[in-house]
């Protein structure tokens, strides 16, 4: 089973423009696409959470970059039930902004934002390895960072299968 985090590259408007150039990175959201590969979720500053089928004509493919990864269908359950566990929950405009100025991890409750819901929620998957990727190390979860912890498991799941 595939699922697919997107990270958006494109010009987007002046948040995209001050998050890509605070935290160094290329992307300034990240998204978590489902098995069926048009439902979407995502946290955004403006809206609550909400899960959602992209079908927006003016949605431009070369503006995202796309990770797919291999989940089992029990996983894949388990982010499901994270979803509807953290549905309607607000941006953590605190925890975001705090976590670029500290160098600890400030989250406030019921309040996510876009790239740490998703981390979240592949680790409660268990397709974060904790012993590979340390989410409770990591103060930053920016969609750059993110993309890079995705990266390594994915990495480590390779070598894996070479053994």
């Amino acid at each position: 089973m595939k699922i697919s985090i997107a990270f958006y590259k494109g010009e987007g408007n002046i948040f995209n423009k001050i998050v890509r150039k605070w935290t160094g990175s290329v992307y300034s959201h990240a998204e978590l696409i489902l098995a069926d590969g048009r439902t979407w979720i995502s946290i955004t500053p403006f809206i609550k959470s909400k899960i959602y089928s992209k079908k927006d004509p003016e949605y431009n493919e070369n503006e995202w970059d796309f990770v797919e990864l291999s989940v089992t269908p029990e996983q894949h359950s388990i982010i499901e039930r994270f979803y509807l566990l953290t549905e309607g929950c607000r941006y953590d405009w605190v925890g975001m902004l705090l976590s670029q100025f500290l160098p600890f991890k400030i989250k406030s409750q019921g309040r996510w934002y876009c790239s740490e819901w998703i981390a979240y929620a592949l680790r409660v998957s268990g397709f974060f390895n904790w012993q590979v990727i340390k989410l409770y190390d990591q103060c930053d979860l920016s969609p750059g960072v993110l993309h890079e912890l995705i990266m390594k498991q994915k990495r480590k799941n390779n070598e894996n299968l070479e053994d």
